[in-house]
């Protein structure tokens, strides 16, 4: 099985993913996927409310602030929405995990919290990727696993396992490390978005190679 598949595994209808502003979006996710889209673009304090509310095609110039309340309920709802797109993924690797005795397996908990991230927009996820990255330095993040809002539960046992594994670190540690991983996951898909088969380095080939240094990073010793 080819890497871009495994974050497949129960993922679902692909339609629901592509993240299209469509008439069969109801009005909220109409204004989460643009407005995701648009802070990939312009940056998350780069583009208006407004805009954001016309781009999504929403005759209500204040749309954004009637269903969030404020850009920064509009930028967690925007995680929240993602994040639960891929509990569906998590849950079939999960049990797979479980089911083959490797909850201690570093490779394998990372490849749940990382891999499913493959399924977003379909071919195309350098505005999720671009978004999250911003989405992860906007805040300083402490507690392990948490990003706001509580995690949707596949995503937070994931957590708990990669927790256990490296129980040998400091717990601001660990996070630091999460954080620093994650970005590093995060470059891959904005790198290598829509670049087709003339990009010089294949897809398959470079998410194995960041998936080895994500491993490493993670589980390193710490050293004072």
């Amino acid at each position: 099985m080819k890497w871009a598949e495994k974050g497949k595994q129960g993922g679902g209808d692909e339609a629901a993913l592509t993240g299209d502003c469509g008439g069969n979006l109801d009005a909220k996710t109409r204004l989460i996927v643009t407005a995701e889209r648009l802070f990939a673009q312009s940056g998350i304090n780069g583009v208006s409310l407004r805009e954001i509310a016309q781009k999504a095609r929403q005759g209500n110039h204040f749309a954004v602030q009637y269903h969030f309340g404020s850009r920064e309920g509009l930028v967690q709802a925007i995680f929240d929405y993602r994040m639960a797109q891929m509990e569906g993924a998590r849950g079939a690797m999960l049990a797979d995990l479980h089911s083959r005795g490797l909850t201690k397996d570093a490779r394998s908990i990372l490849e749940i919290v990382f891999l499913p991230q493959l399924q977003i927009n379909g071919n195309g996820r350098g505005s999720y990727g671009n978004f999250l990255a911003q989405y992860l330095l906007r805040n300083d993040w402490q507690d392990f696993g948490v990003f706001g809002h509580e995690a949707p539960p596949n995503l937070q046992k994931t957590f708990d396992l990669l927790h256990e594994r490296v129980d040998y670190l400091p717990s601001a540690v660990a996070q630091r490390r999460l954080v620093n991983v994650s970005l590093m996951f995060l470059y891959l898909l904005v790198r290598h978005d829509g670049q087709g088969d003339g990009q010089q380095e294949a897809f398959d080939s470079a998410l194995a190679d960041t998936m080895e240094q994500i491993v490493t990073a993670m589980c390193l010793p710490f050293r004072v």
